[in-house]
């Protein structure tokens, strides 16, 4: 079976059956689906960017701590892959003192459409949810240090055994819970304890546009959100206030969640050992 069809494999998939299905991200190396489309450490370096109109030439470095985006200005932000060939990323700094202008967008529309990578000799390729490629990327990029970006950020990134651990393939879904498709997870979810931190309820609403948006009770949050096959799901936020209440992690519950599942119509975030983090149930 060729790449691309593996690839559809990984992202058309909206499973309806529970955790028993075999989950692509327990494959070892040389298995026939996640490690087919690429290792997810595969992807730390500095990468020239290729095939995009107006932004062909810029610089994409995955860092094991962040990403950053260097163009005509420097974008920071967060990514995250999982071996089943998902990818996320969301830039969160836009400001005059690196250079950008409120004019730009944070995270440029190519980026926003990635849901999906894999491997082309020594190259990466960022795909969007129809398998279309969104964006190839060059290895062995190296910006310039200037004002707005150290020395130290134009060192080619190093994988580290936390990036590593981080970017495992994750546990099967538990068995008790049911793979849910993209629309049985779209829309507004708050802590299965009711947990209120704060004037507003703590929330998070997963959009049909690959963005979420949520409170801790407090403080406003946001980032981008991809789910997969047999429950892979990623997320990543930006910074947020800190208005200080009795908060509700949620940030922290979609950042470390590595599957979802649903189970009576709740939803049930996993870690990457299977560990069930957080239940949120439908608003209203």
């Amino acid at each position: 079976m060729g790449v691309l069809a593996v690839l559809g494999l990984l992202l058309t998939g909206c499973l309806s059956t529970g955790g028993g299905e075999d989950a692509p991200g327990d494959a070892p190396p040389g298995g026939p689906v996640g490690w087919a489309i690429g290792e997810p450490t595969g992807l730390i370096g500095s990468w020239t960017v290729a095939g995009v109109a107006g932004a062909d030439g810029s610089v994409l470095r995955l860092a094991p701590d962040g990403l950053t985006l260097v163009a005509d200005c420097v974008r920071r932000g967060q990514w995250r892959a999982h071996a089943d060939g998902l990818f996320v990323a969301y830039l969160s700094s836009l400001d005059g003192d690196r250079g950008c202008t409120g004019a730009d967008p944070v995270t440029p529309g190519w980026l926003s459409r990635a849901t999906g990578f894999r491997s082309d000799g020594d190259a990466r390729v960022l795909v969007d949810e129809q398998e279309q490629v969104v964006a190839r990327l060059q290895p062995g990029a190296r910006p310039t240090a200037g004002p707005y970006l150290p020395p130290a950020d134009t060192e080619p990134p190093v994988v580290t055994d936390e990036a590593r651990r981080r970017l495992d393939p994750a546990a099967r879904l538990p068995e008790a819970l049911v793979v849910p498709g993209r629309d049985g997870v779209l829309g507004r979810w708050v802590p299965a304890s009711g947990a209120r931190g704060g004037p507003r309820a703590a929330y998070v609403e997963l959009r049909a546009d690959g963005e979420w948006r949520g409170s801790d009770g407090c403080n406003g949050q946001a980032g981008r959100w991809v789910l997969g096959p047999a429950g892979a799901f990623l997320a990543v936020t930006g910074p947020t206030t800190l208005i200080g209440c009795a908060n509700v992690p949620v940030a922290s519950w979609l950042d470390g969640a590595r599957r979802v599942g649903l189970a009576d119509g709740v939803l049930v975030l996993v870690d990457g050992q299977g560990t069930e983090t957080a239940r949120l149930t439908r608003a209203g």
